[in-house]
């Protein structure tokens, strides 16, 4: 079983391309990237990066919150590329995922909008950046007690 009681069996054949997406990253999706890996320390959110679902490979998800978020790319906007999206989608959809896609002009152009859009859909709109907390924590008392 999958997160939230959902089960997604990954495709063995899809892992080999995983790796070598990760590897050859495109230029939208190491900017993105590099903004979405700090989720974690400011957050608590664990993000993947071209991570195998199904027999897809996403460009970045997040398993807690079912969010998959795609950079497209000049072949996403031909007739066939559209297709392949729709079904992907589809799929994604019927697994429990939501897809959210941004093309390399927005992560260019609007990239603090890109944030938000994701930030929004986690529930983090106001879009402050949680610190870590000192370790151990000044108010904590020494934690005996």
């Amino acid at each position: 079983m999958g997160v939230l009681g959902v089960s997604t069996a990954i495709d063995p054949k899809v892992i080999p391309r995983a790796r070598r997406l990760r590897r050859n990253m495109t230029e939208g999706e190491r900017k993105l990237w590099a903004e979405l890996s700090q989720f974690r320390r400011w957050y608590g959110i664990h993000i993947r990066k071209q991570a195998p679902i199904g027999y897809y490979v996403v460009d970045f998800v997040i398993h807690e919150h079912r969010l998959v978020m795609e950079v497209d790319g000049e072949h996403h906007f031909t007739p066939e590329g559209q297709r392949r999206d729709r079904e992907r989608d589809e799929w994604l959809a019927g697994e429990g995922y939501t897809v959210l896609r941004f093309n390399t002009g927005e992560l260019s152009d609007n990239f603090s909008g890109c944030i938000e859009e994701i930030l929004g859909v986690l529930g983090l709109m106001d879009g402050r950046r949680r610190t870590p907390t000192p370790n151990p924590s000044p108010q904590g008392g020494g934690g005996l007690g």
